[in-house]
């Protein structure tokens, strides 16, 4: 079994096997969703990260799906990582996820089960750690390996954020560190060193709930997560949703070790090249190399939140007191600064 690469049954590994924006919008554009169910808080309009329904006055539920072909060759991982990226949806809402039940897609003409055993194993780890039950799934036989969760959790009306509602005059934070596209497709081609998958690695199982501490500050106008659409597609949809723009300063972006070497041997995934043929003309001022991070697919990425500037010291403060990582990348203005189709500018 060692010598089995589950890599090598992506066509798109992670996040970057998403269907590209511009497609996905052929998709869904014309299905005329019910948008009439009063406790239906968040839906399809705005391209959130889950839907949210009320239960109560006070309280919601979030829904989620999210599944991938392998993102690494180790099983195990795959699964944490799988794991992990889709409890992050209920944490960029603002919630608290408590219950999984997990999406498998397995050939079982190519690769042996207990593999896809090892799969389930590590997501159910991923789940254990963040205090979630995985508490069932369903299983196809396909040709090509594909495994996810489906996430329930919980909110506090309140807290909700949403990409939708994000005002002009804030500053933009980043909850790690970008690359993640770039590093797994060097592992696909054999070229990634194992320092650099320690560290990729650590990047895509970190758990991002500090989204469920993030939703209790009113000064937190507007979250999304980073995945498969990179920077640019999905600060780009909290831009157009809220109707305002952006600015991103590029070199405070955090990038993983050694991402230019890997930019350099041209590991460059294809979802990067699909994210700009998406959404390309509706950023300002990107060279070559800034294209290959601002729209490099992220599987597991971190948290973009926009944090309002009268209060940016009270934000600086919950980061300190709560041991939280975050970036500041840039600023979202209103949109009649720049030209209409120009929602980020890169400088």
């Amino acid at each position: 079994m060692d010598s089995i690469k589950l890599m090598q049954f992506s066509p798109g590994s992670g996040c970057g096997c998403k269907i590209s924006p511009s497609e996905l919008e052929k998709i869904i554009k014309k299905i005329d969703f019910n948008t009439n169910d009063k406790n239906l808080l968040v839906g399809n309009l705005t391209n959130d990260d889950a839907a949210v329904y009320s239960i109560s006055k006070q309280k919601a539920i979030i829904s989620t799906t999210d599944f991938f072909t392998p993102i690494v060759n180790n099983p195990f991982d795959y699964g944490y990582i799988a794991a992990t990226n889709a409890l992050s949806d209920v944490y960029a809402m603002g919630g608290k996820p408590f219950l999984a039940i997990s999406i498998l897609g397995w050939p079982l003409n190519l690769i042996p089960t207990d593999i896809a055993k090892n799969v389930l194993e590590g997501a159910n780890k991923a789940c254990i750690d963040a205090g979630v039950s995985l508490a069932g799934g369903h299983s196809i036989d396909i040709p090509v390996p594909v495994f996810g969760l489906s996430v329930n959790g919980i909110v506090n009306i309140n807290n909700i954020k949403k990409n939708s509602t994000a005002k002009p005059d804030c500053n933009i934070y980043i909850t790690k560190p970008v690359g993640i596209g770039l590093l797994t497709t060097a592992l696909k081609k054999d070229l990634l060193e194992k320092r650099d998958l320690v560290n990729v690695l650590n990047v895509m199982k970190k758990f991002n709930n500090c989204g469920e501490i993030f939703g209790k500050q009113n000064y937190v106008c507007a979250m999304t997560d980073v995945t498969g659409f990179g920077i640019g597609g999905h600060l780009l949809e909290v831009c157009e949703n809220s109707g305002i723009s952006a600015e991103i300063d590029f070199d405070k972006i955090p990038l993983i070790e050694n991402v230019k070497k890997y930019i350099d041997l041209k590991t460059i995934p294809g979802g990067t090249i699909r994210n700009f043929k998406s959404y390309g003309n509706k950023i300002s001022g990107m060279n070559d190399f800034q294209k290959n991070i601002i729209c490099d697919p992220q599987t597991s990425g971190g948290l973009l939140v926009i944090v309002e500037k009268e209060h940016n010291n009270n934000f600086l403060k919950l980061l300190s007191a709560k041991n939280i990582y975050a970036t500041k990348i840039g600023a979202t203005n209103k949109l009649s600064k720049f030209k209409s189709s120009n929602y980020l500018v890169i400088k």
